[in-house]
């Protein structure tokens, strides 16, 4: 049996498909580093977070997808798969801030990742 949060969280499966991690993805609310399994309560997620993506190459750029998958909650995932934060044009090992933000809105709910 898998030991990985995104397995035993059941994100890989019920919204991702199995992958293989090609960079690394630093995000930050202030000076709290998210991980699988931390809650976050509204008052920290409030404001954009800081997402720092790894890479050598600044000819790479990615895209950042923030979505809820079982909003507002687990017991009641009535608007699952929210969006909340579309980031595209991120080049390589830059942060966040560079990339083309396509969706500001605002829908707080207490975060477990």
């Amino acid at each position: 049996m898998s030991r990985d949060p995104l397995v035993v969280g059941g994100v890989i499966g019920d919204v991702l498909d199995a992958f293989t991690k090609t960079t690394d993805l630093r995000v930050t609310y202030g000076s709290k580093e998210v991980n699988n399994g931390k809650d976050f309560k509204p008052s920290i997620v409030a404001s954009q977070p800081r997402a720092d993506i790894g890479g050598n190459d600044l000819r790479n750029f990615y895209t950042l997808v923030m979505t809820d998958p079982d909003a507002p909650s687990p017991s009641d995932p009535n608007l699952r798969e929210y969006l909340h934060w579309l980031v595209t044009d991120i080049p390589g090992t830059t942060s966040a801030s560079f990339g083309k933000h396509k969706n500001k809105k605002k829908l707080f709910f207490n975060y477990h990742y």
